[in-house]
């Protein structure tokens, strides 16, 4: 699932290229009867409602909260993304093809040669045609995605109010970071650090990472965690997101940027889907090894982290 340098370096992307664009047409085959689905873009009786409030509106802007995507419309309305697992926006111009090499994909970049057309960007499930004829497009092939529309004034208090802090904020320290964290005592340090409600944006990427550069152990409850490592723990938390960032995100799955390109962070992984493989941390024999903890997979080294 991409996570927050993921979503940052989308909304970066978008931020570039989509305010002042109308959209002009919004098309979609992403329906489903699930009552997970009710109330968003995948029900057929919210379509009418979505399309009311984004058709012929123009974009301000594009921010970022938590893992959530928010393209801000004139007329006082977002457009709320959550990619989940499998999802990533595009932009570029696209014809519509329900054929093409024989394969039935509804849309398809103009342009043959595009990174566009790699073969994780070809499940195309939602599409805004916008005023200087370029498109946005959203690429999902598990269709968990979400897609709503929210009133701009009401979406910090109401849909995204159970959002904890973002951790790369200047105002957000390590005492803040602690006091979070220490909410839950004892769960899972891992399963904490991935709790939107205490800490927004982490994942189980960059969580594994920054408990590993760390040296703790993902399975430590916090109110064991010393000071020290508090301190580091916080250290490596900002000093990973970042990297993540720089790098322009982690595309060892589907995940790819708004021009369809892949991000590098993967090829940095220090312990994430590296299991079996020797540690990278100086002086340690280690080896990684992968373990569930709180129903997700952590990737660490049982030697070096304590």
């Amino acid at each position: 699932m991409p996570e927050l340098p993921e979503v940052h370096t989308t909304v970066t992307g978008l931020q570039k290229v989509l305010p002042k664009l109308i959209i002009k047409d919004i098309w979609t085959d992403m329906w489903s009867s699930s009552t997970i689905a009710k109330n968003t873009i995948k029900d057929r009786s919210y379509f009418p409602y979505f399309k009311k409030y984004v058709l012929s509106q123009k974009i301000l802007n594009v921010e970022r909260r938590a893992k959530y995507i928010l393209i801000n419309l004139e007329n006082g309305f977002t457009m709320v993304i959550h990619m989940k697992m499998t999802g990533h926006l595009m932009y570029g111009n696209y014809r519509e093809d329900k054929k093409y090499n024989g394969r039935e994909w509804s849309w398809i970049p103009v342009s043959k040669t595009s990174p566009l057309n790699d073969k994780y960007n070809r499940h195309i499930h939602v599409v805004f045609t916008l005023s200087n004829k370029d498109h946005l497009v959203f690429c999902d092939s598990r269709k968990f995605g979400t897609i709503v529309v929210q009133k701009t004034n009401t979406l910090h208090t109401d849909k995204l109010s159970h959002l904890g802090p973002e951790p790369l904020e200047k105002f957000f320290t390590l005492n803040n970071f602690k006091e979070r964290v220490l909410k839950s005592p004892t769960r899972a340090i891992k399963t904490v650090l991935m709790d939107q409600k205490i800490i927004a944006g982490i994942g189980n990427i960059y969580s594994d990472e920054m408990l590993h550069l760390s040296h703790i152990l993902p399975t430590r409850f916090p109110k064991n965690i010393k000071d020290s490592e508090w301190k580091l723990l916080f250290k490596s938390m900002r000093e990973v997101l970042k990297k993540g960032i720089d790098f322009g995100g982690d595309s060892m799955s589907d995940y790819r940027n708004i021009e369809g390109l892949r991000g590098n962070f993967q090829k940095k992984h220090l312990v994430y889907l590296r299991t079996k493989e020797k540690c990278f941390t100086k002086g340690c024999k280690g080896i990684i090894i992968k373990k569930k903890v709180g129903g997700r997979s952590a990737h660490f080294c049982s030697v070096c982290q304590k």
